[in-house]
C-alpha cells in the first residue's frame, strides 16, 4: 500500500525519536532499522529538505530530529517523501465526468481523505508512546549503560518529547 520510501522514512523518524536528541550516523541507523545505507541517505535528505530532520556531514555527523516528536505528524513524514494525492478529477480522463467522480473513484477518494485526516492527527510522539510493549517500525536500539554514580542534578528534569 505504501512505497518502500515511506516505510523507510517512518522507520528512520521512529528510530530518531527513540534516541533523541542524539545524532545518529547513517551507517548505524541503517543497520538498526534494516535499510540499505545509500537508500537511507536519500530518504534522510528528503526529510531534511522538509524540515523533519537535521543532518550533519563529516566526522560525528548523521541525523537527528529537527522538531520534537509531538510536533511531527505521520502525514508530514509521508508527504515529505511520497505525497498522498486526493482524486480531484476522473483519473481516466473521461470528459463527461468533469469534476464529478464516479462511485468507484469517489469511494477511493473518501478513503484517501480519511487516511490523510488520520495521519494528520497522529504524531510521532503518540506512535512512540503507544502502550503496546513492541516499539513501532524498528528495533529498540542497543545501548550500553554504564552506571556512573553521579549526584542527581538539581532543578526540574528536561522534557524533550
Amino acid at each position: 500500500m505504501f512505497s518502500q520510501t515511506v516505510e523507510y522514512s517512518l522507520r528512520a523518524v521512529a528510530h530518531l525519536s527513540m534516541v533523541a536528541p542524539a545524532i545518529v550516523s547513517v551507517r548505524e541507523m541503517a543497520s538498526s532499522i534494516h535499510v540499505p545505507e545509500a537508500y537511507l541517505a536519500k530518504v534522510l535528505q528528503h526529510l531534511a529538505d522538509s524540515g523533519i530532520v537535521s543532518t550533519r556531514r563529516g566526522k560525528g555527523g548523521g541525523a537527528t530530529l529537527a522538531k520534537r516528536p509531538k510536533d511531527i505528524t505521520i502525514l508530514e513524514v509521508v508527504q515529505a517523501v511520497d505525497p498522498l494525492q486526493r482524486i480531484l478529477t476522473c483519473p481516466m480522463g473521461i470528459s463527461s465526468h468533469g469534476s464529478q467522480l464516479c462511485p468507484l473513484h469517489r469511494h477511493l477518494d473518501n478513503a484517501l481523505a480519511a487516511m490523510i485526516e488520520s495521519f494528520g492527527n497522529t504524531t510521532l510522539h503518540q506512535i512512540m508512546n503507544d502502550p503496546n510493549p513492541i516499539k513501532p517500525l524498528c528495533e529498540t536500539p542497543k545501548v550500553n549503560l554504564i552506571p556512573l554514580n553521579l549526584p542527581k542534578p538539581s532543578g526540574s528534569p528536561l522534557n524533550l518529547s
